[in-house]
């Protein structure tokens, strides 16, 4: 169970990393944007699992490698933000969230599903 603190710091550190993607880290992107879906943290807030959806990417997986490489700089940067409001600054762990993808295709398997019509009762 999630505590209120976990929510709280999941969430500072989801909108902080938004803007960094959106604003420091722009061009290291090849112009994708990137989106981030979800933010879980251990109960020790020690580590972050970011989960993040790209948007205009072609390589969705070199994508992640790049980011994966640059998680040092990408720490530093949300270091700057929340230095004053974290003690510890949690250990970013990068994920792709494909629930959408997930989503489209499950609509997809409904929307060719054939139901015949009910047979009509003859009284």
């Amino acid at each position: 169970m999630e505590t209120k603190r976990q929510r709280q710091v999941a969430k500072q550190i989801q909108k902080d990393l938004g803007e960094i993607f959106q604003r420091e880290m722009r061009t290291a992107f090849d112009g994708a944007f990137v989106t981030i879906t979800d933010v879980k943290t251990t109960p020790d807030l020690a580590i972050a699992r970011v989960y993040m959806s790209f948007l205009l990417a072609k390589d969705k997986e070199g994508l992640l490698q790049i980011i994966r490489e640059n998680t040092k700089v990408i720490r530093n940067h949300l270091a700057e933000r929340v230095r004053h409001q974290f003690r510890i600054i949690p250990q970013l762990q990068f994920y792709i969230d494909d629930t959408a993808e997930y989503a489209q295709k499950i609509d997809a398997l409904f929307a060719n599903i054939l139901i015949p019509p009910a047979p009509v009762d003859e009284d």
